[in-house]
Protein backbone atom coordinates (compact mmCIF):
# COMPACT_ATOMS: atom_id res chain seq x y z
CA UNK A 1 0.00 0.00 0.00
CA UNK A 2 2.85 2.36 0.79
CA UNK A 3 4.49 2.34 -2.90
CA UNK A 4 0.77 2.73 -4.36
CA UNK A 5 0.43 6.15 -2.77
CA UNK A 6 3.96 7.22 -3.35
CA UNK A 7 2.85 6.50 -6.86
CA UNK A 8 -0.29 8.27 -6.61
CA UNK A 9 1.55 10.76 -5.30
CA UNK A 10 3.79 11.01 -8.05
CA UNK A 11 1.38 10.86 -10.49
CA UNK A 12 -0.35 14.06 -8.65
CA UNK A 13 2.85 15.82 -8.52
CA UNK A 14 3.04 15.37 -12.24
CA UNK A 15 -0.82 16.16 -13.38
CA UNK A 16 0.01 19.37 -11.18
CA UNK A 17 2.84 20.55 -12.63
CA UNK A 18 0.92 19.84 -16.05
CA UNK A 19 -1.85 21.29 -15.35
CA UNK A 20 -0.01 24.96 -14.43
CA UNK A 21 2.89 24.74 -17.29
CA UNK A 22 3.73 28.23 -17.91
CA UNK A 23 6.13 27.44 -21.00
CA UNK A 24 5.24 28.90 -24.58
CA UNK A 25 4.34 26.14 -27.02
CA UNK A 26 3.62 27.69 -30.35
CA UNK A 27 2.07 26.26 -33.42
CA UNK A 28 4.51 24.80 -35.66
CA UNK A 29 4.59 27.08 -38.84
CA UNK A 30 2.03 25.65 -41.39
CA UNK A 31 2.04 26.32 -45.10
CA UNK A 32 -1.90 26.17 -45.27
CA UNK A 33 -2.19 29.52 -42.89
CA UNK A 34 -0.58 31.33 -46.18
CA UNK A 35 -3.76 29.98 -47.81
CA UNK A 36 -6.12 31.11 -45.29
CA UNK A 37 -7.42 34.31 -47.09
CA UNK A 38 -8.20 33.15 -50.22
CA UNK A 39 -10.25 30.42 -48.35
CA UNK A 40 -11.90 32.79 -46.97
CA UNK A 41 -13.05 34.73 -49.97
CA UNK A 42 -13.70 31.03 -50.97
CA UNK A 43 -16.31 30.50 -48.61
CA UNK A 44 -17.56 34.04 -49.24
CA UNK A 45 -18.00 33.19 -52.95
CA UNK A 46 -19.62 29.67 -51.74
CA UNK A 47 -22.51 31.60 -49.44
CA UNK A 48 -22.86 34.22 -52.38
CA UNK A 49 -24.29 31.45 -54.62
CA UNK A 50 -26.61 29.84 -52.11
CA UNK A 51 -28.10 33.22 -51.15
CA UNK A 52 -28.07 34.92 -54.46
CA UNK A 53 -29.67 31.39 -55.95
CA UNK A 54 -32.54 31.88 -53.17
CA UNK A 55 -33.26 35.38 -53.64
CA UNK A 56 -33.22 35.49 -57.88
CA UNK A 57 -35.30 32.06 -57.65
CA UNK A 58 -37.65 32.53 -54.83
CA UNK A 59 -37.71 36.52 -54.18
CA UNK A 60 -37.63 37.58 -58.00
CA UNK A 61 -39.63 34.38 -58.91
CA UNK A 62 -37.18 33.81 -61.82
CA UNK A 63 -36.15 30.03 -62.83
CA UNK A 64 -34.07 27.87 -61.12
CA UNK A 65 -31.76 27.48 -64.01
CA UNK A 66 -31.08 31.60 -64.34
CA UNK A 67 -31.01 31.80 -60.97
CA UNK A 68 -28.57 28.72 -60.41
CA UNK A 69 -26.85 30.55 -63.77
CA UNK A 70 -26.31 33.94 -62.33
CA UNK A 71 -25.62 32.67 -58.80
CA UNK A 72 -22.36 30.30 -60.25
CA UNK A 73 -21.31 33.90 -62.43
CA UNK A 74 -21.81 35.94 -59.39
CA UNK A 75 -19.19 33.81 -56.82
CA UNK A 76 -16.77 33.13 -59.96
CA UNK A 77 -16.55 36.54 -60.19
CA UNK A 78 -15.44 37.01 -56.68
CA UNK A 79 -12.99 34.07 -56.80
CA UNK A 80 -11.80 35.79 -60.22
CA UNK A 81 -11.13 39.33 -57.69
CA UNK A 82 -8.59 36.97 -56.01
CA UNK A 83 -5.78 36.82 -59.15
CA UNK A 84 -7.09 39.57 -61.42
CA UNK A 85 -9.33 41.90 -59.33
CA UNK A 86 -10.27 44.67 -62.58
CA UNK A 87 -11.99 41.46 -64.27
CA UNK A 88 -13.52 40.07 -61.00
CA UNK A 89 -15.47 43.52 -60.83
CA UNK A 90 -16.39 43.63 -64.60
CA UNK A 91 -18.14 40.20 -64.02
CA UNK A 92 -19.58 40.73 -60.62
CA UNK A 93 -20.91 44.40 -61.87
CA UNK A 94 -22.56 42.61 -65.41
CA UNK A 95 -24.34 39.36 -63.52
CA UNK A 96 -25.79 42.27 -60.86
CA UNK A 97 -27.22 44.43 -64.06
CA UNK A 98 -28.67 41.44 -65.54
CA UNK A 99 -30.33 40.22 -62.18
CA UNK A 100 -31.48 43.76 -61.38
CA UNK A 101 -32.81 44.30 -65.26
CA UNK A 102 -34.12 40.53 -65.14
CA UNK A 103 -36.39 41.45 -62.50
CA UNK A 104 -37.44 44.49 -63.09
CA UNK A 105 -39.74 43.23 -64.85
CA UNK A 106 -41.47 40.50 -61.90
CA UNK A 107 -41.67 43.84 -59.59
CA UNK A 108 -43.65 45.87 -61.84
CA UNK A 109 -45.83 43.16 -62.55
CA UNK A 110 -46.01 41.98 -59.20
CA UNK A 111 -45.35 38.99 -59.47
CA UNK A 112 -42.22 39.01 -57.38
CA UNK A 113 -41.76 39.04 -53.48
CA UNK A 114 -43.57 42.72 -52.88
CA UNK A 115 -40.93 45.08 -51.03
CA UNK A 116 -38.23 43.14 -52.27
CA UNK A 117 -34.45 44.40 -52.38
CA UNK A 118 -33.39 46.11 -56.01
CA UNK A 119 -31.84 46.64 -57.54
CA UNK A 120 -28.85 45.27 -55.69
CA UNK A 121 -29.30 42.20 -54.09
CA UNK A 122 -28.24 41.53 -50.49
CA UNK A 123 -25.91 38.99 -51.85
CA UNK A 124 -24.51 40.69 -54.90
CA UNK A 125 -23.79 43.93 -52.23
CA UNK A 126 -21.89 41.24 -50.17
CA UNK A 127 -19.85 39.86 -53.57
CA UNK A 128 -19.40 43.90 -55.14
CA UNK A 129 -17.83 45.02 -51.41
CA UNK A 130 -15.56 42.08 -51.90
CA UNK A 131 -14.19 42.63 -55.40
CA UNK A 132 -14.29 46.17 -54.61
CA UNK A 133 -12.17 45.09 -51.28
CA UNK A 134 -9.73 42.98 -53.33
CA UNK A 135 -9.20 45.75 -56.00
CA UNK A 136 -8.48 48.31 -53.73
CA UNK A 137 -6.06 46.77 -52.01
CA UNK A 138 -4.09 45.30 -55.50
CA UNK A 139 -4.81 48.33 -57.45
CA UNK A 140 -3.45 51.87 -57.31
CA UNK A 141 -5.91 54.56 -55.73
CA UNK A 142 -7.00 56.54 -58.95
CA UNK A 143 -7.94 53.03 -60.45
CA UNK A 144 -9.96 52.15 -57.24
CA UNK A 145 -11.56 55.46 -57.45
CA UNK A 146 -12.36 55.10 -60.52
CA UNK A 147 -13.85 51.93 -60.38
CA UNK A 148 -16.12 53.16 -57.49
CA UNK A 149 -17.46 55.93 -59.56
CA UNK A 150 -18.70 53.65 -62.16
CA UNK A 151 -20.20 51.66 -60.21
CA UNK A 152 -22.04 54.03 -58.56
CA UNK A 153 -22.91 55.34 -61.95
CA UNK A 154 -24.54 52.35 -63.02
CA UNK A 155 -25.98 52.18 -59.93
CA UNK A 156 -28.08 55.89 -60.36
CA UNK A 157 -28.93 54.40 -64.21
CA UNK A 158 -30.37 50.79 -62.90
CA UNK A 159 -32.27 52.45 -60.29
CA UNK A 160 -32.96 56.46 -61.25
CA UNK A 161 -33.01 56.13 -65.15
CA UNK A 162 -34.58 52.57 -65.86
CA UNK A 163 -36.69 52.69 -62.09
CA UNK A 164 -39.17 49.79 -61.21
CA UNK A 165 -41.62 49.25 -58.59
CA UNK A 166 -42.98 47.51 -55.19
CA UNK A 167 -39.41 47.24 -54.11
CA UNK A 168 -36.95 48.23 -51.25
CA UNK A 169 -34.73 51.08 -53.00
CA UNK A 170 -30.34 49.56 -52.03
CA UNK A 171 -28.58 51.31 -54.40
CA UNK A 172 -27.68 54.69 -51.86
CA UNK A 173 -26.75 52.02 -48.76
CA UNK A 174 -24.57 49.86 -51.65
CA UNK A 175 -23.16 53.06 -52.86
CA UNK A 176 -21.93 53.89 -49.26
CA UNK A 177 -21.35 50.57 -48.22
CA UNK A 178 -18.77 50.00 -51.27
CA UNK A 179 -17.36 53.55 -50.88
CA UNK A 180 -16.13 52.87 -46.83
CA UNK A 181 -14.94 49.25 -48.38
CA UNK A 182 -12.84 51.44 -51.24
CA UNK A 183 -11.77 53.69 -48.23
CA UNK A 184 -10.48 50.70 -45.39
CA UNK A 185 -9.00 49.07 -49.10
CA UNK A 186 -7.11 52.09 -50.13
CA UNK A 187 -5.76 52.67 -46.56
CA UNK A 188 -4.51 49.18 -45.91
CA UNK A 189 -2.41 49.14 -49.14
CA UNK A 190 -1.22 52.44 -47.97
CA UNK A 191 0.01 51.41 -45.03
CA UNK A 192 1.45 48.13 -46.24
CA UNK A 193 3.16 49.92 -48.95
CA UNK A 194 4.68 52.43 -46.46
CA UNK A 195 6.08 49.63 -44.25
CA UNK A 196 7.57 48.17 -47.45
CA UNK A 197 9.37 51.32 -48.28
CA UNK A 198 9.92 51.39 -44.24
CA UNK A 199 12.02 48.75 -44.81
CA UNK A 200 13.62 49.44 -47.79
CA UNK A 201 15.22 52.68 -46.66
CA UNK A 202 16.28 50.90 -43.81
CA UNK A 203 18.31 48.43 -45.74
CA UNK A 204 19.13 51.53 -47.43
CA UNK A 205 20.44 52.85 -44.67
CA UNK A 206 22.43 49.85 -43.29
CA UNK A 207 24.39 49.70 -46.29
CA UNK A 208 25.44 53.32 -46.57
CA UNK A 209 26.12 53.27 -42.43
CA UNK A 210 28.59 50.59 -43.79
CA UNK A 211 29.58 51.78 -46.52
CA UNK A 212 30.49 54.85 -44.96
CA UNK A 213 32.21 52.58 -42.26
CA UNK A 214 34.27 51.35 -44.90
CA UNK A 215 35.22 54.49 -46.52
CA UNK A 216 36.12 55.86 -42.45
CA UNK A 217 38.26 53.14 -41.68
CA UNK A 218 40.16 52.91 -45.17
CA UNK A 219 40.59 56.95 -44.41
CA UNK A 220 42.32 56.18 -41.59
CA UNK A 221 44.34 53.37 -42.75
CA UNK A 222 45.74 56.29 -45.71
CA UNK A 223 46.42 58.52 -43.13
CA UNK A 224 48.36 56.67 -41.22
CA UNK A 225 50.56 55.10 -43.90
CA UNK A 226 51.09 58.56 -45.47
CA UNK A 227 53.50 58.92 -42.20
CA UNK A 228 54.79 55.70 -43.19
CA UNK A 229 55.31 56.89 -46.97
CA UNK A 230 56.56 60.22 -46.01
CA UNK A 231 59.42 58.96 -43.72
CA UNK A 232 60.92 56.77 -46.86
CA UNK A 233 60.66 59.67 -49.19
CA UNK A 234 62.46 62.04 -46.89
CA UNK A 235 64.95 59.21 -46.41
CA UNK A 236 65.21 59.14 -50.33
CA UNK A 237 65.60 62.95 -50.51
CA UNK A 238 68.14 63.21 -47.73
CA UNK A 239 70.48 60.40 -49.00
CA UNK A 240 69.57 61.71 -52.91
CA UNK A 241 71.58 65.51 -51.39
CA UNK A 242 74.24 63.52 -49.45
CA UNK A 243 75.75 61.12 -51.92
CA UNK A 244 77.63 63.43 -53.78
CA UNK A 245 79.68 64.37 -51.40
CA UNK A 246 80.03 60.86 -50.72
CA UNK A 247 82.15 60.46 -53.78
CA UNK A 248 85.21 62.35 -55.16
CA UNK A 249 84.80 64.41 -58.02
CA UNK A 250 81.22 63.38 -58.68
CA UNK A 251 80.04 64.08 -62.53
CA UNK A 252 77.61 66.39 -63.18
CA UNK A 253 75.44 64.06 -64.92
CA UNK A 254 75.63 62.37 -61.45
CA UNK A 255 74.73 65.27 -59.55
CA UNK A 256 72.01 66.26 -62.01
CA UNK A 257 70.21 63.10 -61.71
CA UNK A 258 70.52 62.92 -57.57
CA UNK A 259 69.62 66.22 -57.69
CA UNK A 260 66.32 65.46 -59.51
CA UNK A 261 65.54 62.43 -57.28
CA UNK A 262 65.70 64.87 -54.58
CA UNK A 263 63.57 67.37 -56.18
CA UNK A 264 60.92 64.62 -57.20
CA UNK A 265 60.75 63.13 -53.48
CA UNK A 266 60.39 66.89 -52.36
CA UNK A 267 57.31 67.16 -54.45
CA UNK A 268 55.87 63.75 -53.54
CA UNK A 269 56.22 65.08 -50.18
CA UNK A 270 54.38 68.28 -50.89
CA UNK A 271 51.97 66.15 -52.48
CA UNK A 272 51.34 63.87 -49.85
CA UNK A 273 50.97 66.81 -47.40
CA UNK A 274 48.19 67.86 -49.21
CA UNK A 275 46.43 64.94 -49.45
CA UNK A 276 46.93 64.76 -45.65
CA UNK A 277 45.38 68.00 -45.00
CA UNK A 278 41.85 66.47 -46.80
CA UNK A 279 42.25 62.98 -45.21
CA UNK A 280 43.25 63.93 -41.71
CA UNK A 281 39.90 64.60 -39.42
CA UNK A 282 40.22 67.65 -36.82
CA UNK A 283 39.54 65.48 -33.86
CA UNK A 284 41.14 62.00 -34.63
CA UNK A 285 39.69 60.02 -31.74
CA UNK A 286 40.88 57.17 -29.55
CA UNK A 287 37.49 55.05 -28.56
CA UNK A 288 39.07 51.73 -26.79
CA UNK A 289 41.09 53.91 -24.41
CA UNK A 290 44.11 51.79 -24.89
CA UNK A 291 46.52 53.79 -26.95
CA UNK A 292 49.97 53.74 -26.32
CA UNK A 293 51.68 57.20 -25.28
CA UNK A 294 52.56 58.86 -28.76
CA UNK A 295 49.51 57.40 -30.22
CA UNK A 296 47.07 58.85 -29.54
CA UNK A 297 45.04 61.87 -30.82
CA UNK A 298 48.32 63.79 -31.72
CA UNK A 299 48.52 64.34 -35.43
CA UNK A 300 52.05 65.03 -35.57
CA UNK A 301 52.64 61.79 -33.04
CA UNK A 302 54.77 59.01 -34.93
CA UNK A 303 52.89 55.87 -36.05
CA UNK A 304 53.36 52.80 -33.94
CA UNK A 305 55.23 49.89 -34.33
CA UNK A 306 55.74 46.42 -32.39
CA UNK A 307 58.04 48.05 -30.13
CA UNK A 308 55.74 49.68 -28.13
CA UNK A 309 53.33 46.89 -27.85
CA UNK A 310 54.56 47.09 -24.14
CA UNK A 311 53.07 50.28 -23.58
CA UNK A 312 50.04 49.16 -25.08
CA UNK A 313 49.28 46.15 -22.82
CA UNK A 314 50.27 48.01 -19.95
CA UNK A 315 47.47 50.61 -20.68
CA UNK A 316 45.07 47.73 -21.26
CA UNK A 317 45.98 45.66 -17.68
CA UNK A 318 45.38 49.48 -16.71
CA UNK A 319 42.05 49.23 -17.96
CA UNK A 320 41.27 46.04 -16.17
CA UNK A 321 41.89 42.79 -18.30
CA UNK A 322 44.66 40.54 -17.49
CA UNK A 323 46.68 39.71 -19.69
CA UNK A 324 49.52 37.21 -20.69
CA UNK A 325 51.29 36.89 -23.53
CA UNK A 326 53.29 34.90 -26.03
CA UNK A 327 56.05 35.42 -28.04
CA UNK A 328 57.50 32.38 -30.33
CA UNK A 329 60.34 32.46 -32.94
CA UNK A 330 63.46 35.32 -33.56
CA UNK A 331 62.29 39.03 -34.32
CA UNK A 332 62.66 39.69 -37.74
CA UNK A 333 62.80 43.35 -39.76
CA UNK A 334 59.76 43.84 -40.90
CA UNK A 335 58.39 46.53 -43.25
CA UNK A 336 56.90 49.60 -41.35
CA UNK A 337 53.47 49.15 -42.59
CA UNK A 338 53.29 45.46 -41.79
CA UNK A 339 54.41 46.55 -37.87
CA UNK A 340 51.75 49.27 -37.93
CA UNK A 341 49.21 46.80 -39.08
CA UNK A 342 50.03 44.71 -36.43
CA UNK A 343 50.34 46.82 -33.79
CA UNK A 344 46.73 48.03 -34.62
CA UNK A 345 45.06 44.49 -35.25
CA UNK A 346 46.53 43.94 -31.67
CA UNK A 347 45.05 47.31 -30.18
CA UNK A 348 42.02 47.07 -31.53
CA UNK A 349 41.15 43.51 -29.83
CA UNK A 350 42.11 44.77 -26.97
CA UNK A 351 39.72 47.54 -27.67
CA UNK A 352 37.08 45.39 -27.61
CA UNK A 353 37.42 43.01 -24.96
CA UNK A 354 37.81 45.92 -22.62
CA UNK A 355 34.22 47.10 -23.91
CA UNK A 356 32.52 43.90 -24.08
CA UNK A 357 34.57 41.28 -22.21
CA UNK A 358 35.34 43.54 -19.17
CA UNK A 359 37.30 42.02 -16.39
CA UNK A 360 37.87 39.02 -18.60
CA UNK A 361 41.49 37.37 -18.99
CA UNK A 362 42.88 37.93 -22.35
CA UNK A 363 46.50 36.01 -23.91
CA UNK A 364 48.26 37.91 -26.77
CA UNK A 365 50.48 35.76 -28.89
CA UNK A 366 53.02 36.94 -31.58
CA UNK A 367 55.05 34.38 -33.09
CA UNK A 368 57.77 35.12 -36.14
CA UNK A 369 56.83 33.06 -38.92
CA UNK A 370 59.52 32.62 -41.72
CA UNK A 371 57.03 33.88 -44.33
CA UNK A 372 55.34 36.50 -42.29
CA UNK A 373 54.05 37.85 -38.84
CA UNK A 374 51.22 35.89 -36.73
CA UNK A 375 48.79 37.27 -34.12
CA UNK A 376 46.34 35.67 -31.71
CA UNK A 377 44.12 37.57 -28.92
CA UNK A 378 41.85 35.34 -26.80
CA UNK A 379 40.04 36.59 -24.44
CA UNK A 380 37.66 34.61 -21.65
CA UNK A 381 34.52 34.91 -20.60
CA UNK A 382 33.57 38.30 -18.94
CA UNK A 383 33.21 38.30 -14.99
CA UNK A 384 30.31 41.23 -14.97
CA UNK A 385 27.82 42.31 -17.60
CA UNK A 386 29.07 44.97 -20.61
CA UNK A 387 28.19 48.31 -20.61
CA UNK A 388 26.66 50.01 -24.04
CA UNK A 389 29.14 50.61 -26.44
CA UNK A 390 28.70 53.49 -28.12
CA UNK A 391 31.16 52.43 -31.09
CA UNK A 392 29.87 51.73 -34.38
CA UNK A 393 30.76 48.16 -34.91
CA UNK A 394 32.78 48.00 -37.42
CA UNK A 395 36.42 47.20 -35.53
CA UNK A 396 36.67 43.87 -37.14
CA UNK A 397 36.11 45.54 -40.76
CA UNK A 398 39.11 47.70 -40.04
CA UNK A 399 41.70 44.91 -39.14
CA UNK A 400 40.24 43.10 -42.24
CA UNK A 401 40.72 45.92 -44.27
CA UNK A 402 44.65 46.10 -42.84
CA UNK A 403 45.28 42.43 -43.52
CA UNK A 404 44.18 42.36 -46.78
CA UNK A 405 45.53 45.46 -48.11
CA UNK A 406 48.72 43.33 -47.34
CA UNK A 407 47.96 40.55 -48.47
CA UNK A 408 47.01 38.69 -44.87
CA UNK A 409 43.85 37.50 -43.18
CA UNK A 410 41.98 38.17 -40.20
CA UNK A 411 39.67 35.66 -38.57
CA UNK A 412 37.22 36.09 -35.60
CA UNK A 413 35.18 34.02 -34.59
CA UNK A 414 33.62 32.76 -30.43
CA UNK A 415 35.89 30.59 -28.39
CA UNK A 416 34.56 27.23 -26.98
CA UNK A 417 35.26 28.77 -22.94
CA UNK A 418 32.76 31.40 -24.01
CA UNK A 419 34.74 34.78 -25.11
CA UNK A 420 36.59 35.17 -28.78
CA UNK A 421 39.43 34.79 -30.34
CA UNK A 422 40.76 36.76 -33.09
CA UNK A 423 44.10 35.67 -35.44
CA UNK A 424 45.81 36.86 -37.75
CA UNK A 425 48.42 36.69 -40.40
CA UNK A 426 50.51 39.22 -42.42
CA UNK A 427 52.79 38.23 -45.19
CA UNK A 428 56.34 39.95 -45.21
CA UNK A 429 56.24 40.51 -48.76
CA UNK A 430 52.46 41.24 -49.98
CA UNK A 431 52.10 38.00 -50.96
CA UNK A 432 48.41 36.67 -50.35
CA UNK A 433 48.77 33.38 -49.07
CA UNK A 434 46.38 30.40 -47.65
CA UNK A 435 45.61 30.86 -44.17
CA UNK A 436 48.68 30.24 -41.72
CA UNK A 437 48.36 27.42 -39.36
CA UNK A 438 48.49 28.61 -36.09
CA UNK A 439 51.59 27.84 -34.02
CA UNK A 440 51.69 25.71 -31.16
CA UNK A 441 50.82 26.93 -28.20
CA UNK A 442 53.68 28.63 -25.85
CA UNK A 443 53.57 26.33 -22.52
CA UNK A 444 55.29 28.86 -20.71
CA UNK A 445 51.74 30.42 -20.48
CA UNK A 446 49.56 30.18 -17.92
CA UNK A 447 47.62 26.74 -18.50
CA UNK A 448 44.34 26.91 -19.99
CA UNK A 449 42.27 25.80 -17.52
CA UNK A 450 43.63 28.01 -15.39
CA UNK A 451 43.16 31.02 -17.82
CA UNK A 452 40.02 29.94 -18.86
CA UNK A 453 37.81 28.24 -16.49
CA UNK A 454 35.01 26.31 -18.49
CA UNK A 455 32.48 26.73 -15.30
CA UNK A 456 30.55 29.52 -15.86
CA UNK A 457 31.58 32.38 -13.62
CA UNK A 458 29.32 35.49 -14.89
CA UNK A 459 26.72 36.01 -17.75
CA UNK A 460 27.85 34.82 -20.96
CA UNK A 461 29.23 37.33 -23.27
CA UNK A 462 27.26 38.59 -26.49
CA UNK A 463 30.25 38.01 -28.73
CA UNK A 464 29.44 37.77 -32.22
CA UNK A 465 31.55 37.79 -35.51
CA UNK A 466 28.49 40.00 -36.93
CA UNK A 467 27.23 43.43 -35.91
CA UNK A 468 28.67 44.82 -33.09
CA UNK A 469 32.52 43.34 -32.99
CA UNK A 470 33.64 41.48 -29.62
CA UNK A 471 37.13 40.18 -29.44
Amino acid sequence: MNGVGERLAREARVLWGELWAAGRAPLPPSVWLRWLPHGLVCLVAFGVVIANGDQVGQGYRQGTEYALLCSLALGAGVVLALWWPVQGWWLSTAVNVVTAVGARSQLISGQAEPDSPWPWTPPGIVAEAMVLLLLALRMPTRVSVKILGLTALVTAVVQGWLGGSNYAPTGTFAVALFAGVVLLGTALRGRREARHQLVEQAGITAEERARRALLEERSRIARELHDVVAHHMSVISIQAQVAPHLVENPSQELKENLAGIRNNALEALTELRRVLGVLRSEHPEDASGVAAPGTGPAPDAPQPTLDRLDALLDNARSAGLTIATGIQGERRPYPQAVELSAYRIVQEALSNAIRHAPGSAVKVEIAHLPDGLFLGVTNSRPTRPAAPSPGVGHGLLGMRERAAMLGGHVTAVPSLHGGFMVTAFLPRDGRRRAPATPPAPDTRLPAADLMFPTSPTSPTSPDSPTGEETP
